[in-house]
């Protein structure tokens, strides 16, 4: 099947647009990503705190392993709850770097771990669409997503510009050209991305009730995404898990017919998803591979630098999960229970 017919929804208009919203985002925060690496080369953080929550804590994730494989940095992510709920200090120090990463701005837990760290001393970054919000307000150093009103309660263009304000925050302080020339290029890819067609996803899983969504290094945390979007606007049960972890207890369960979605890549990570998903296969799983290292794979991937493969193949999948989800007879702008705001305390 192909996905173009559906094409109704703000979820498809807003994930069309995020080669744009990167675009308008890297316009937007050149200087302030250029000053503020300059001043993390000159002061390098000892660790970098990450908050956020949803979509946003999954570009946290990517960005864990963009600085930890760049810059060395040790990257932890911090518990909000630890500061909203057991008010208790934030550890670190003025040699702590904090970002921030949200679409609104307005959680009260992510203030309240803001303003935790920002006692302690960290230096605070705030990734955030809403330039008004009390986030901006409240940090050091404010990149803004720039991706523009986003109704539907699915977020699409605005993870995938914090995913990319992450690389080019990455690229800025590690001086690394290739990765400088991958961000440049990531607007006109993510136009090219959203043109692949994913049909065969749509049709696989139409009937599913549950799933694995595997990926491992970059495409980690586009794995969590992935498996948040298809509870969210599909009602499908997904789980995500580390190529290495998928290994350890929950491989027990697949057997015949249980869907697994892969996302693999072209570096030693990706190899490691090609790898497991070929065990699976074997073992009669239903398998749908994404990899742009291997020619005739289930779901279309474009060759890229590693580390904005697995963005591209987000914005593939966004358009086929809206897809899935009209198939499936649901709406994906307005998920059943949910709010594009959540105030979580």
């Amino acid at each position: 099947m192909s996905v173009s017919a559906d094409t109704s929804t703000r979820m498809f208009v807003e994930a069309r647009d995020s080669g744009p919203a990167v675009a308008r985002m890297l316009a937007a925060n050149g200087a302030a990503i250029e000053t503020l690496a300059e001043r993390l080369r000159a002061l390098p953080p000892r660790m970098i705190v990450t908050c956020a929550r949803g979509s946003s804590d999954h570009a946290a994730t990517f960005g864990k392993y963009l600085f930890e494989t760049l810059l060395h940095v040790p990257v932890i992510s911090a518990a909000p709850s630890t500061a909203s709920v057991f008010a208790a200090p934030a550890g670190g120090g003025p040699d702590t770097l904090f970002i921030a990463i949200s679409q609104s701005g307005r959680s009260p837990d992510l203030l309240a771990t803001v303003e935790a760290y920002r006692t302690a001393g960290a230096q605070i970054v705030a990734l955030v669409n809403d330039e008004a919000s009390p986030l901006a307000a409240a940090s050091d150093v404010v990149v803004r997503l720039s991706a523009g009103p986003e109704r539907s309660v699915a977020a699409t263009k605005s993870c995938i510009a914090a995913m990319a304000a992450l690389l080019a925050l990455a690229a800025a302080v590690s001086g690394d050209t290739t990765i400088r020339a991958a961000v440049e290029a990531l607007p006109l890819c993510l136009r090219d991305a959203f043109e692949q067609d994913w049909g065969a996803m749509v049709d696989r899983l139409a009937g599913a009730h549950n799933l694995f969504v595997v990926g491992r290094g970059y495409g980690l945390g586009i794995a969590q995404e992935m498996a948040l979007k298809l509870k969210e606007t599909c009602a499908l049960h997904a789980e995500a898990f580390s190529a290495a972890e998928v290994r350890h207890g929950p491989m027990t369960i697949v057997g015949a017919g249980f869907p697994i979605l892969a996302i693999a890549g072209s570096d030693a990570a990706g190899r490691s998803v090609t790898t497991v998903a070929e065990e699976f296969a074997a073992r009669g799983a239903n398998v749908l591979l994404a990899d742009p290292a291997a020619a005739g794979g289930d779901l279309p991937a474009s060759a890229a630098h590693p580390a904005i493969e697995p963005i591209l193949m987000l914005q593939s999948f966004y358009r086929a999960a809206n897809a899935l989800s009209l198939r499936r007879g649901l709406n994906p702008d307005a998920p059943p229970h949910l709010a594009k705001v959540t105030q979580t305390v």
